[in-house]
């Protein structure tokens, strides 16, 4: 295939267990950017998070954030889209969630991805590595404040229960007018409705005047799952869950195996 677009997940995928970015796969990144090849990454993170790897991974373009829900250019900050769950839809879904499990936790991201509007309660259950942010500079505000403006993704998390728990009893309530995945975080993330990476990708490519055949697609969770089935050529990573696994056209090495870099060497020859 002719590739002129590798779309990328990070945690998991293209970042080792560190989480960093490897020599190897800085080379193949620079090695494919090189060709003219875009290269963009593709994340449940918000640019807070990406600037951490920003400059590890040369990721100074297009970048795809709050899992599809909206494109920022690293370099400029320039917005080409951004989709947002209604506060009406969300206030629905959260008091039907908490009908059914008590002791819920929200917190909310907006203002492209830069605000984060977290329920009293959040910070003391979150670690750094959740969101790329200090707890200590969360805040926290009632539940009715976090609910009361349109979001760029919704986080709901327990003290105790799993993410998977959350996601199967949200699906179960039977409820529309949004997207809900797991990322591989301690929490379920909602979008606004129809919103996956693939949507995000597909956006991004027609104004990159990418075709789809042309796209070469990582990941390794249940929200990369509709970028590898859209992408010309999808690749889950090894170990990754049997619906990631079935939905790629290919299955690389792990994480911290270069897997990424591995293929992508192998493509450009």
């Amino acid at each position: 295939m002719t590739i002129r677009l590798i779309a990328t997940d990070l945690d998991g995928t293209l970042l080792d267990s560190s989480p960093a970015v490897t020599p190897r796969t800085r080379a193949a990144l620079d090695a494919a950017r090189a060709r003219g090849i875009h290269v963009v990454p593709v994340t449940a993170r918000q640019p807070i998070g990406l600037r951490a790897i920003a400059a590890d991974a040369g990721f100074d373009g297009w970048a795809l954030c709050g899992n599809g829900a909206y494109a920022i250019h690293l370099a400029d900050g320039r917005m080409l889209f951004a989709e947002e769950l209604p506060a009406d839809t969300i206030r629905a879904l959260a008091e039907a969630l908490r009908s059914s499990i008590p002791g819920l936790l929200f917190a909310s991201v907006r203002e492209g991805g830069e605000t984060f509007v977290a329920q009293h309660g959040y910070a003391e259950v979150a670690d750094y590595s959740d969101h790329k942010r200090d707890p200590l500079t969360m805040g926290g505000v009632p539940l009715d404040h976090v609910l009361a403006a349109p979001t760029l993704k919704l986080v709901i998390r327990h003290p105790e229960l799993t993410p998977t728990v959350l996601y199967d009893t949200l699906r179960d309530l039977g409820l529309s007018g949004f997207e809900a995945t797991l990322s591989g975080a301690p929490f379920v993330e909602v979008m606004a409705e129809g919103v996956t990476k693939a949507t995000g990708l597909a956006r991004l490519c027609a104004h990159l005047g990418v075709a789809r055949s042309d796209v070469i697609a990582f990941g390794d969770a249940l929200n990369d799952v509709e970028m590898l089935r859209w992408a010309g050529h999808g690749v889950a990573m090894a170990g990754a869950d049997d619906v990631v696994r079935d939905a790629a056209d290919e299955i690389a090495r792990s994480n911290d195996d270069d897997g990424v870099a591995r293929v992508i060497e192998r493509m450009l020859g």
